[in-house]
């Protein structure tokens, strides 16, 4: 399971994401697309040492090195109009993913992405008016790309987990559902819960 942090500021947000990863989140993506490099560079050294690993950059990617993460994301606009971003980096990542918006898009993905977020799968909680054009649960039957885990974002909370990884989802991302809510741990607590639950039921 993913957690995106909230692009903009949030009170007490290093707390909680200490707490977050303290109750076994898997991946938190750092998305803060208006951070200046300084910025994220002061909101990174915040973070706990032990928790780097499971760090994933949105940007800034070239202080990554220096903070130990060698974890990337890759905006859809990043992967499509600068098509040589890999070699911006003279260490091998540990793992790449980027964002995806159809399932046509997903499947001509290049075998070098982990992961990739599909959004939005439902209305969304953080951003006002985006709501999902196609019926991304018909969609992801047309799926060809198994090399690449696909991964729902986009409306994603307690009461729709399961139906979305019962229709061929093999993860989610948590966005608004954490930090729109007035107890994120809870929140994310409730979620972690349920996909557990459905991992443990797939062994």
């Amino acid at each position: 399971m993913i957690v995106i942090t909230n692009p903009f500021f949030i009170e007490d947000e290093i707390q909680i994401l200490h707490s977050l990863l303290e109750e076994g989140l898997s991946l938190l993506h750092i998305r803060k697309p208006d951070f200046s490099e300084l910025e994220m560079a002061q909101f990174l050294h915040q973070i706990k040492l032990e928790f780097r690993d499971k760090m994933v950059l949105h940007n800034h990617h070239e202080l990554a090195e220096d903070f130990g993460i060698n974890r990337f994301h890759f905006s859809e606009k990043e992967r499509i109009n600068d098509t040589d971003y890999p070699a911006r980096f003279s260490k091998p990542c540990r793992s790449k993913s980027t964002s995806t918006h159809s399932i046509k898009d997903f499947n001509s993905l290049e075998n070098n992405f982990d992961y990739a977020f599909l959004s939005p799968v439902f209305k969304s909680i953080s951003k006002e008016n985006y709501s999902p054009k196609k019926d991304l649960f018909k969609e992801i039957k047309s799926r060809t790309n198994y090399k690449t885990k696909i991964v729902a974002l986009g409306g994603i909370h307690s009461e729709n987990i399961q139906k979305t990884l019962e229709n061929g989802f093999d993860d989610i991302a948590l966005l608004g559902a954490v930090w729109n809510n007035k107890n994120p741990l809870k929140e994310f607590k409730s979620c972690q819960k349920i996909v557990l639950s459905h991992l443990q039921s797939q062994v």
